[in-house]
């Protein structure tokens, strides 16, 4: 399996939104809502309407932990989600298949966002990259890597900071500026 980085440029997420958006609108929204949410995307796709619409917070039983995470929705992003589920009803997923009621797979949204990268120029993306891009932007704002780990329930500093790409930074900038 290869290693998935994080969109580190502001310009290559403004040129993912616009390739997703041209293609479809829940597409838009699954790389929106993941990379200001920051959830694990198979936690993501079992979003209901009723999970979002008219709510101050996220709350979700992560699959993964099994533990309950409470994150709260931005301002932008209520905006984003009330426009989304206009029409939708409250029982429905979020990101529903177009075959049928069932949200779609892990693996449809991979080939979403792999398509997508590719017409942007970006390598090196999968679905992890969605929460990824999250918490390198949110670090780079707040320098807060034990905030960063609580929203992520990582174990550790530095863990965190390697999932993100913060290490890779530090180690492309040593070896950049090293010569002898």
């Amino acid at each position: 399996m290869n290693e998935v980085q994080p969109i580190r440029d502001q310009e290559l997420i403004n040129k993912m939104k616009s390739i997703l958006m041209k293609r479809s609108y829940r597409d838009w929204f699954i790389f929106t809502m993941g990379i200001n949410t920051g959830l694990r995307i198979s936690d993501l796709l079992q979003l209901k309407v009723d999970d979002v619409k008219n709510k101050t917070h996220i709350s979700i039983h992560e699959q993964k932990t099994g533990k309950i995470k409470r994150f709260r929705i931005n301002n932008d992003l209520r905006e984003h989600i009330d426009r989304y589920v206009e029409n939708m009803s409250d029982e429905s997923y979020l990101f529903k298949s177009r075959r049928g009621n069932k949200p779609i797979k892990r693996v449809q949204a991979y080939k979403i966002l792999k398509v997508a990268a590719r017409e942007a120029g970006i390598d090196e993306i999968g679905t992890h990259t969605l929460r990824k891009t999250f918490g390198y932007h949110f670090y780079q704002r707040t320098k807060d890597v034990a905030l960063l780990q609580d929203i992520f329930n990582h174990s550790a500093p530095s863990i965190t900071l390697r999932y993100i790409g913060i290490n890779q930074d530090i180690i492309d900038q040593a070896v950049e500026e090293f010569s002898l």
